[in-house]
């Protein structure tokens, strides 16, 4: 997959959608590739953030114990991934549609780019600014889970692919909020 075939995932049906199909990446390929180098950038971030400038962000602790809520967040990050998918699976069957996990897997591992991605503004020391690029990221992953369910799931009924599009991203939506409790409670 074209990384800079992204942008436009979140807005068609299509482009990039079918080229990622006739690659069918295997999920050992996908975790290795992308979500395991790309999760890795949130900890990161959130670590380089906790050290240089907690008390911009109102968070607590010393900087000394980042490494913690950055490993922690990591750990997280890698179980999420392969549990959105299993339950993007329950998901299909539910919804009497014929699908394989590996296509679930890799719509699981393409749908939070956008969110690891805009984990790089904890570069700049502005709650405002992180909060909106961090919001933008969770849009744009809410419409890349929209696409995919029709694209990779092969649900082109347009109202059941918002249905089983907004399930999956509630529960997507509950994993990122989990997320941030490890964090916040640190």
């Amino acid at each position: 997959m074209n990384p800079l075939q992204m942008p436009s995932m979140i807005f068609s049906f299509h482009s990039g959608w079918d080229e990622l199909k006739k690659l069918n990446p295997s999920i050992a390929r996908l975790f290795t590739l992308m979500v395991l180098p790309l999760s890795l950038l949130p900890p990161a971030m959130i670590f380089y953030a906790g050290r240089n400038y907690s008390g911009i962000f109102a968070l607590s602790g010393s900087p000394d114990q980042w490494h913690i809520v950055a490993g922690a967040f990591f750990l997280a990050e890698l179980l999420t991934v392969p549990l959105m998918a299993l339950l993007m699976h329950l998901a299909c069957r539910a919804n009497a549609v014929a699908v394989d996990f590996q296509k679930c897997f890799t719509l699981a591992a393409i749908a939070p780019i956008p969110m690891w991605l805009s984990s790089l503004v904890l570069f700049v020391p502005n709650p405002l600014i992180c909060a909106v690029v961090g919001t933008l990221g969770l849009l744009c992953s809410l419409l890349i889970t929209y696409r995919g369910v029709y694209a990779l799931l092969y649900v082109h009924e347009e109202v059941r692919a918002l249905q089983m599009a907004t399930v999956i991203t509630g529960f997507g939506l509950l994993a990122w909020l989990l997320l941030m409790q490890i964090v916040l409670m640190h």
